[in-house]
């Protein structure tokens, strides 16, 4: 069976890109395409050693730097690739990977991270982050991304099934296709991680310093508690602007090693995590550490952190504790972005008692992410399809459901 592993575009190695790795060692016979590879040679390592098939936008001058602003030239590329001779397509999508064209005698899963949220639910947001929220730029913006959406839209009827990477991605996934999909969840490279219960005296924000992170309110909220100390681990365009206007009380490392980040997070009291996820990899990496997080409570940190109860509902299927006939939280959750509901959930996690947020408790719940997880899953996902296609004699008893 011959199989392309199509991927949107390889600039660095984050979170899909991790998916795609775990694709690539299953299915090592696979080829793969994306738009543009232009992925340092440091971080290629993902990439086994593979010489992706790109587009025409490969030859663009300054294409890594400029690749988001040419939306409008990816469906037109990501249909240009040839797949004809391939039997199984498995598109690791998060803007345009599963517009490729397939025939009816192929079968195509799209591991879908989420679709285009600047093109769909999270468009207003978006353009208001860019300064494209008003005036005749705006107006074009808008025009651009209305016919994203009827492309997108249109290009999911190529789609044999959809996994998605979270419950809260299958619901934006119904929404914006009219899809049912599977779930499930990305792998965590938990095992690179130690359990340490030995905590500082500061708490730690680990990311892109990128707008839709909301590291400023993190920054405004110990403004206001000098007592508290914050380290921020990462670099990014909003980096300069953080930095001018950040009380002393809060330290700015920038991009650390992967072994100093994770010594860093691991003695941290709890990791804070404002931003809006689709999953959130990030808090699973703390709680493999031991660290509790405090996190926004909405997308994907309601199936990555077990919340102190609060009477809030997640659609977790908890482990219960045997002597007290409860969860076992690993964080607690605050409910708006703004400083003030983080200086709140800062308070309110100061006021819990000694070992209800357990070391052991947050990483026995972030081991059930581990990667061999994912590709169990992940392949009992594939041979449905195959089978619902008619392209593989294996028979499964039922149709796989793991996400929750």
């Amino acid at each position: 069976m011959k199989v392309a592993i199509v991927h949107d575009w390889c600039v660095t190695y984050g979170g899909a890109e991790r998916v795609l790795e775990r694709i690539i060692d299953m299915y090592p016979q696979a080829d793969v395409f994306t738009l543009i590879d232009k992925v340092p040679q440091a971080q290629r390592e993902f990439l086994r050693g593979r010489t992706p098939v790109t587009s025409f936008m490969q030859k663009i001058p300054g294409i890594e730097r400029h690749y988001r602003k040419l939306l409008a030239l990816m469906p037109h590329a990501i249909e240009q690739f040839d797949l004809a001779k391939y039997d199984l397509i498995l598109s690791n999508h998060y803007g345009v990977a599963k517009g490729v064209i397939t025939a009816p005698r192929q079968t195509h899963v799209c591991y879908c991270n989420s679709p285009m949220r600047y093109a769909w639910d999270m468009q207003h947001s978006a353009l208001a982050e860019a300064g494209l929220d008003k005036g005749l730029k705006s107006i074009l913006a808008r025009w651009q991304l209305h016919h994203i959406r009827q492309w997108d839209a249109r290009c999911a009827n190529n789609v044999d099934l959809f996994i998605a990477n979270s419950n809260f991605i299958a619901d934006r996934i119904w929404r914006s296709y009219r899809r049912n999909s599977v779930v499930v969840y990305p792998p965590v490279d938990v095992g690179a991680f130690s359990l340490n219960a030995e905590k500082g005296d500061y708490f730690v924000s680990v990311g892109r310093l990128v707008p839709y992170k909301k590291i400023d309110i993190l920054v405004d909220a110990f403004r206001e508690m000098p007592d508290k100390r914050l380290v921020i681990v990462g670099e990014g365009p909003e980096m300069e602007a953080l930095q001018h206007n950040a009380p002393s009380n809060v330290d700015f490392r920038g991009r650390q090693s992967f072994s100093e980040m994770r010594n860093i997070v691991a003695k941290a009291r709890a990791l804070l995590f404002a931003a809006y996820e689709d999953f959130g990899i990030v808090p699973l990496e703390a709680q493999a550490s031991g660290t509790p997080v405090i996190a926004y409570g909405r997308g994907g940190s309601l199936e990555t952190v077990v919340p102190v109860s609060d009477g809030e509902v997640t659609d977790l299927d908890l482990d219960l504790d045997p002597t007290t006939h409860t969860h076992s939280p690993t964080g607690l959750f605050f409910y708006e972005q703004s400083s003030a509901s983080v200086r709140d959930a800062i308070a309110r996690f100061d006021q819990i008692p000694p070992g209800v947020l357990s070391a052991e408790n947050c990483r026995k719940h972030a081991l059930k992410f581990n990667g061999e997880r994912f590709d169990e899953q992940f392949k009992a996902a594939v041979n449905q399809a195959l089978v619902a296609c008619k392209r593989s004699p294996q028979t499964l008893d039922a149709a796989p459901h793991f996400g929750g």
